[in-house]
């Protein structure tokens, strides 16, 4: 059973910094794209961040210079994968739920950036305030 368990929300002030974890269990994703994807209130999910199994990174421009995508596979020996964002000179628009998905079902002409991820967890609050 794979399980996606998001932790690390909660308020700042613009400019602040918050680091978002992400506890992936399951045998079937040891070796899985990763990413993180928010939506705020009224607005569509949007991909924020994502990982391929090699380490390749792909950042909305929203985040390009300011969010950075980790993972720690060391952890793949005890069945479980760890994922960061690391968000630095947070602004109100990043408000919004973050959302960590693992393994990549399909994407578009080879492009990662339209993964459909099969798993998702249950998501983190992050509100920036002025």
């Amino acid at each position: 059973q794979v399980q996606l368990v998001e932790s690390g929300g909660g308020s700042v002030q613009a400019g602040g910094s918050l680091r978002l974890s992400c506890v992936a269990s399951g045998s079937t994703i040891s070796n899985s794209g990763m990413g993180w994807y928010r939506q705020a209130p009224g607005k569509e999910r949007q991909m924020v961040s994502l990982i391929t199994t090699g380490g390749t990174t792909y950042y909305a421009d929203s985040a390009k210079g300011r969010f950075t995508i980790s993972r720690d596979k060391s952890s793949q020996e005890n069945g479980k994968n760890l994922l960061y964002l690391d968000m630095t000179n947070l602004k109100i628009e990043d408000t919004a739920v973050y959302y960590c998905a693992a393994r990549c079902k399909s994407v578009v002409r080879g492009d990662y950036r339209t993964c459909v991820f099969e798993y998702w967890g249950q998501g983190t609050q992050v509100t920036v305030s002025p």
